[in-house]
Formats: structure tokens, C-alpha cells, sequence
């Protein structure tokens, strides 16, 4: 029997409550060297859900995993019927004060990088530069048999062309683009092979239950020993993918630090979490670091 992903996480009555101060974290941007970690609470202002928090997406919503995709044809009409209905609304996501904020920090030299377990490309649409994407970017293809890359636009371009007059109305979108229909919504909806090979299309992001790309971790871990501090933004860190650089970060004794509304799961290694929402407390830090988050990289 295969396990399912880790998709969710309780708290524990022994974590400290949140704060509603956030200047540890400003003192800890005054001094340089920020590493952010950030999550799908980042986006949520810019129309795309998070999973877990309020309303989250996983309380109506599984998320498709490696295993099923590969294994299912009918699990892969599924998901590419769901995915490119919520690719239209998806891929017009634009950057919020958030992401924008972080930007501003980084041109200001106050961070040593940015990885983001998002797969929604917004900080680097609102300027932000060398961002690790944890688990890829839906903006992105991959074959699994010839391992080509495409893109996403070219493939909902193609898409269209094969399911005319597909427009049903969706419950919902999710954080991986992922609109909530019925199985008599999907209905016979056609799923395009690779334009080179015929081999099955994936989009390039980690799927639950699939493991990040091994260089792609050792390169978050190296940035996390580079880092003065870790500023984890908007994530529950219920998945280890993320969890493993807090981990990581306190086992190495730098401060980890935390904004995010909910408790999380790395909360006991965290000196502080800021519970507030997300973009307000990312402007007021710009504010205090005398910061302006409208620089011409976030037009």
C-alpha cells in the first residue's frame, strides 16, 4: 500500500503563542544576511489560495500525487482539465505587497537569497533575483520520456485547440493552479502528448509525494549556511521540504525567524513568529527600514 504525503500537521499545546511585534524581525533585516524561506501564505493576496490556513484548499481538495499521475491516464485527464481551467486564472496572478517587499529588501542588499516553496513565479515578477524554486514553476513543462522542456503557454495554446468549447465553472483554484471540478466537468476533455517524443507532459513542479531534485536541495543548503538568519514567510512547514532548512538553520544557531497568521511546524526552533497578516507586516517592516517597496523592478 503506498503512504500518502504528509498533508497536514497539529499543533502541539507546548508552543509558545505568536507575537504581534514584528521588530526582532526588522532588527534581524537591519543586520543583512536574511535568508527567506517563503510559502503559499505569500500569494494569497494576489488571488491564489494557500492550502492550509483558513478556507485552505485542503479542506475540499487532494492534491494529485507523483504516483497517481504516472500511473492513471485518467488521473492525468484529470489533472490536466483541472489545471489548464485554473491556468486562465493562474497565469494573470500578479505580484502583492508581499512579494514586493521582499524584493525591495533584496535590492537593498539586506538578503543573501530567496527560496520559495511556490510554484506561482510572483517574486520574480515583482523583481526579486536567483530565486530557488523548491518545487518548480508551473510556467514550465517537462516530458518524463525525453525530459524536453516547453512552456506552459504553448502548451494551453494547444490545449484550446483540442478541447473547443471547454468552459466549465470551477468551485474553486488551488495554490499548485489546480481548479476544483467534478468528475462530469472533466468529462472527455483531451490530453496533448509531447510535440517531440509523444511521451507524457508534466508540468515541472514537485508533485506531493514526489522528492525535490536532489542539487536543488544541496543548493538551499548551501544557502542556508550562508545566511545570517532564516525569515521563513507565509508557510506551515508541514512538509519537510521546508521544514529541513529551519531545522537545518537552528541546528547551525542562526535565528530563524517567522511571519505567518497560523502556528507552524517549525515554530519551537523559531525565536520569534509574527502573528499578523502578511503583506501589512512586510510594509510596516519597509517602513521602519525606511524602505520604498515601488521600485521600478516591481512595475
Amino acid at each position: 500500500m503506498r503512504m500518502r504525503p504528509t498533508l497536514s500537521w497539529t499543533p502541539t499545546a507546548d508552543l509558545r503563542p505568536g507575537t504581534t511585534d514584528p521588530e526582532p524581525v526588522a532588527d534581524a533585516l537591519r543586520t543583512g544576511g536574511v535568508l527567506v524561506l517563503s510559502g503559499a501564505g505569500i500569494s494569497t493576496e494576489s488571488g491564489i489560495p494557500d492550502y492550509r490556513g483558513a478556507g485552505g484548499s485542503l479542506s475540499r481538495h487532494t492534491p494529485m500525487t507523483y504516483q497517481e499521475f504516472t500511473a492513471s491516464s485518467q488521473a492525468r485527464r484529470r489533472y490536466w482539465a483541472r489545471s489548464h481551467l485554473g491556468w486562465r486564472t493562474f497565469g494573470r496572478a500578479r505580484p502583492n505587497a508581499g512579494h514586493r517587499a521582499v524584493a525591495a529588501f533584496g535590492r537593498h542588499g539586506l538578503l543573501s537569497g530567496v527560496i520559495t516553496q511556490n510554484v506561482d513565479g510572483l517574486h520574480q515578477a515583482a523583481g526579486s533575483e536567483g530565486v530557488v524554486e523548491l518545487h518548480g514553476s508551473l510556467d514550465r513543462v517537462v516530458c518524463l520520456s525525453c525530459g524536453v522542456f516547453s512552456s506552459r503557454r504553448e502548451l494551453a495554446r494547444r490545449l484550446e485547440e483540442a478541447n473547443v468549447g471547454f468552459e466549465p465553472v470551477a468551485a474553486g483554484l488551488n495554490p499548485d493552479g489546480d481548479a476544483d471540478l467534478t468528475d462530469e466537468q472533466v468529462g472527455d476533455f483531451r490530453v496533448v502528448p509531447c510535440s517531440g517524443c509523444g511521451g507524457i507532459l508534466k508540468p515541472d513542479v514537485v508533485f506531493f509525494g514526489e522528492a525535490v531534485p536532489p542539487r536543488r536541495v544541496e543548493h538551499s543548503r548551501e544557502l542556508v549556511g550562508e545566511a545570517t538568519s532564516l525569515l521563513v514567510l507565509g508557510s506551515s512547514l508541514t512538509v519537510m521540504s521546508g521544514l529541513r532548512f529551519v531545522r537545518l538553520a537552528a541546528q547551525a544557531g542562526k535565528p530563524v525567524l517567522i511571519v505567518n497568521h497560523d502556528p507552524t511546524r517549525g515554530d519551537q526552533h523559531a525565536v520569534t513568529r509574527v502573528a499578523l497578516p502578511l503583506g501589512a507586516t512586510l510594509l510596516t517592516l519597509a517602513d521602519r527600514l525606511d524602505i520604498s517597496v515601488d521600485g521600478p523592478a516591481a512595475a
